[in-house]
């Protein structure tokens, strides 16, 4: 579900927390927040979406790739196993992908460097 991001509507200055009246409606440009909550699945998949301006974001839903940099300068594909270690317990449970996550992956463990739900694709440097 989106998240809109509207103007308050109590008043602030008076105290007493009374209702302001609307004196719009709903913006498109004060829409989102919307999490991509990229998984580890068997196959990609990506969602566009149109930004402000007209420009266009992928976010990755799922995906089963990712390109990991090597010690030695290579970069190389390696097939996601699972999420190994997160900041947050649930997203390693649920096996959600974020920047900064480890992977457990064919090579080995890898640390998640970029904005996955703002690229569109999974880089990360082998630990």
């Amino acid at each position: 579900m989106q998240q809109y991001h509207k103007p308050h509507t109590k008043k602030v200055s008076s105290g007493t927390g009374g209702k302001r009246i609307k004196f719009r409606d709903k913006k498109l440009a004060h829409i989102g927040g919307v999490f991509a909550s990229t998984k580890t699945a068997q196959t990609d998949e990506r969602v566009l979406i149109r930004g402000r301006g007209g420009t266009i974001k992928v976010k990755l839903k799922r995906v089963a790739m990712v390109n990991v940099k090597r010690k030695d300068g290579k970069i190389v594909k390696a097939k996601i196993l699972g999420v190994v270690e997160s900041h947050n317990p649930d997203y390693v449970r649920q096996n959600i992908i974020t920047k900064g996550v480890t992977l457990n992956t064919e090579l080995g463990k890898v640390r998640v460097s970029n904005r996955v739900g703002q690229d569109g694709v999974v880089n990360g440097i082998l630990m």
